[in-house]
């Protein structure tokens, strides 16, 4: 047990992730941080409310009659689930195009940086994200109203269909995410997969797909199963992951009706239960599930299960979970062991709420080694 982090290091240090060539999507968002003032004490400092619950209680004492809540903006940063899982797993220089919702015509000023590190297509204007952060996690109030322009037929009159079919037929990981926020993503998974990932060559070693719902609560339970039952149409041509957080894993698990409703909403079922049940339905290579102080997956049937290195008071949680993926799917781009790679992806995350940024690869390796020693 001691020795599973030591050991991590010593093989990421033999491992050239600049090989890898990958393709993300279509999303993207401007993030606006923000607190939400407890006490304002001058001009310049105010005590913050610390937890949802406590902003619960203000908002529902004020039921039926009324309350001003300030907010006070912090940073505005690339937000969507794509360009920040695309920006964290730039860190370890691989070759990544990202195609998304970054500023149409022209780029927005947020992701200029992004551009510098990765080839980008951008497709619609971004939507716009105000994330009240708190210790215990974050609401994000979305406005995307752009993105009901995010279809096939606007991809294609941007990037050709010879274009797609030369980039996912030569790439090592296909990522696909925000599936929530994306009104018409399915219909664009169907055009894909007809117009494009059918008449590719299939591989002896297939590429991996990644997909990650993110938060599907708000969509009708039988466009949530639709998008899931296409999963294994693209697991034909690819090992596909999908992704979820704690909740997004029960409530699938709930849409599917894989345990009864009282278990489910009380989170009785364990996470072991939880991860093969979806496993076994869904049929594709992995499902990866990861909470706030750890993550598990299964993978040909196994289940592993991680702790991961839980931090009180993050500088930054938005995005926190979009770097997991990244660090998980770069430990199985790598070639590297389940458990490791949950390792990897909770070092990433790890080290992106501490530091409010994705490390680059020999800062995660540190991270890594510092987890060992305890001193992190």
């Amino acid at each position: 047990m001691e020795h599973k982090k030591i050991d991590l290091v010593k093989e990421l240090k033999n491992k050239n992730p600049k090989l890898l060539k990958l393709l993300i999507g279509f999303d993207g968002f401007v993030d606006e941080i923000i607190h939400v003032v407890d006490k304002r004490i001058d001009s310049e400092n105010f005590k913050r409310v610390e937890t949802i619950e406590d902003l619960a209680k203000r908002i529902q004492k004020a039921s039926g009659l009324s309350t001003n809540i300030e907010l006070v903006p912090v940073v505005k940063k690339i937000g969507g689930n794509g360009p920040i899982m695309c920006n964290a797993m730039s860190g370890a220089g691989a070759d990544i195009t990202y195609v998304g919702s970054l500023g149409y015509p022209t780029l927005n000023d947020v992701f200029h940086d992004l551009e510098k590190k990765v080839i980008v297509y951008t497709i619609e204007n971004p939507g716009h994200s105000d994330a009240l952060e708190f210790n215990d996690g974050k609401l994000i109030l979305g406005k995307m109203s752009s993105l009901v322009n995010v279809t096939y037929e606007q991809l294609v009159n941007v990037v050709s269909e010879e274009k797609l079919k030369d980039m996912i037929g030569n790439i090592d990981m296909f990522a696909t995410v925000n599936w929530s926020m994306l009104p018409n993503m399915t219909d664009l998974w169907r055009k894909l997969l007809k117009n494009i990932i059918k008449d590719l060559p299939k591989k002896n070693t297939k590429p991996f797909m990644f997909i990650d719902l993110a938060d599907p609560e708000k969509r009708e339970s039988v466009e949530i199963i639709e998008a899931l039952n296409l999963l294994k149409e693209f697991n034909g041509y690819f090992r596909v992951v999908l992704g979820l957080n704690k909740k997004e894993a029960y409530d699938v698990a709930n849409v599917l009706d894989l345990f009864d409703d009282s278990s489910l909403r009380n989170m009785q079922v364990s996470l072991e239960d939880l991860n093969q049940a979806l496993y076994k339905y869904l049929d594709i290579y992995s499902v990866v599930i990861h909470p706030v102080d750890r993550s598990c997956c299964v993978i040909d049937g196994e289940f592993y299960e991680e702790t991961g290195p839980y931090v009180e008071k993050p500088k930054l949680t938005t995005g926190a979970g979009d770097n997991f993926n990244a660090g998980f799917m770069l430990g199985l781009l790598l070639d590297l062991k389940p458990n490791q790679a949950l390792l990897t992806g909770m070092s990433t995350s790890g080290y992106y709420v501490r530091n409010a940024k994705s490390p680059e690869f020999n800062e995660l390796i540190e991270f890594i080694g510092d987890w060992h020693e305890g001193l992190i």
